[in-house]
């Protein structure tokens, strides 16, 4: 397999997955109208778990090199989404695709680094952001304006990687024999959040802290970052031809765990409502929460519509379909620790004790880890859990 030179990985291109495929097809169907009768079972990975795995990153390519260069980046994604394809259980396509399509991979620093943060790469970690508004220059955001859309260090590496893939694409770009298409999207189009950005480029101490001592210059604060956020996002729609409004409109705030339900009305929900109005005003609304934010899984439903619940841990699965009704979806499961043990056992034990919570009800339950697959996660877990969750049944 000539075209696997960045990790190491098995040639598994001979398997047939079409029965797999005319199975996973179907699954889908009935669950989008919700008649399945199994649980679905996905798991949510990235570029990380071939980056942060030493038993498949053999030559130890770092994250700065990766995203300093557009050719590891783009064998990095093709050789991921392989090992997603061939090696990864879950109910998803599996096997060679009609094409590739890559995507440019910023992880999750992409909102604070362009508003200006800093960006610290260290051995076996992803990136991260550094706080940059200290209390001496808190205001400096706001004395700038809002950012040229496409301006600055990673806005312009994101387009110099675009132009790079298309012009590899239009010379007959190939991986395992099947065609390369150059992103049809940028991480720009979206957002982890206005909070979640707040809280990157002011620290979370000290946002938490202004929350009471300075309380109008967080109002401030995510009404500049929220302006900010969706001027971008239309402009960069708008450069790949697509519309500004969604038919299924999601987005991810993981900061606001951190906040009460009374302090998310005052500050976040205002700035979420303005979010959803701009990209998602008639379609469904989802949102991807990580950490304990449960509190707050009622207040966004009855307050800005949102149905569908991608999440992390802890969750009670029991009091959320209570709480949410059976017409919400939420994808969620065991905590991703469970997943690194050495053995499935005990992921297993806390996988079956979900499914009998009661989550079942109403049959809008996607099982996943909560949230996302740990790097270095034996795939025997996998198929384990695989195994237990494709062959639960829906109670009709």
């Amino acid at each position: 397999m000539n075209d696997i030179r960045l990790f190491d990985l098995p040639d598994l291109t001979d398997r047939d997955f079409t029965k797999h495929n005319d199975a996973t097809k179907a699954l889908w169907k009935a669950f989008d109208e919700n008649t399945h009768t199994r649980v679905p079972v996905r798991f949510g990975t990235n570029p990380r778990m071939l980056m942060q795995d030493p038993a498949y990153n053999t030559n130890g390519v770092t994250y700065q090199e990766y995203m300093s260069d557009p050719e590891l980046m783009g064998q990095g994604v093709l050789e991921w989404l392989y090992w997603s394809r061939f090696l990864l259980p879950g109910d998803d396509e599996k096997g060679l695709p009609e094409y590739w399509q890559i995507h440019i991979d910023f992880e999750n620093i992409y909102d604070a680094a362009w508003f200006g943060a800093p960006i610290y790469f260290h051995d076996d970690q992803v990136p991260y952001a550094a706080p940059m508004l200290q209390d001496d220059n808190k205001r400096m955001l706001f004395d700038k304006g809002i950012p040229d859309s496409f301006a600055g260090e990673w806005a312009a590496r994101a387009l110099q990687f675009i132009a790079h893939f298309e012009k590899k694409s239009k010379a007959g770009w190939t991986f395992l024999g099947r065609p390369v298409k150059a992103p049809d999207a940028a991480p720009f189009m979206g957002t982890d959040g206005a909070f979640t950005a707040a809280a990157a480029l002011r620290g979370a101490t000290a946002l938490c802290a202004d929350l009471l001592l300075d309380p109008d210059y967080v109002e401030e604060l995510l009404d500049y970052l929220t302006d900010a956020i969706i001027a971008r996002m239309k402009a960069w729609r708008n450069h790949f031809g697509q519309p500004e409004q969604m038919d299924n409109f999601g987005t991810a705030d993981d900061s606001v765990e951190m906040l009460s339900a009374e302090q998310y009305r005052h500050f976040v929900l205002p700035r979420h409502r303005r979010l959803y109005e701009a990209f998602g005003a008639q379609g469904k609304r989802g949102i991807h929460l990580c950490g304990n934010a449960q509190r707050l899984f009622p207040v966004l439903k009855n307050e800005l519509n949102v149905t569908e619940y991608d999440t992390g841990f802890p969750i009670d699965f029991a009091l959320f379909r209570k709480e949410m009704g059976t017409d919400v979806l939420i994808a969620g499961g065991p905590a991703a620790p469970f997943f690194v043990e050495p053995t499935p056992e005990a992921l297993l034990r806390e996988t079956e004790r979900i499914l009998k919570s009661g989550i079942l009800d109403g049959g809008r339950f996607i099982l996943r880890e909560g949230n996302n697959l740990p790097p270095r996660t034996p795939l025997a877990n996998c198929a384990a859990f695989y195994a237990l969750g494709s062959n639960w049944r829906i109670p009709r």
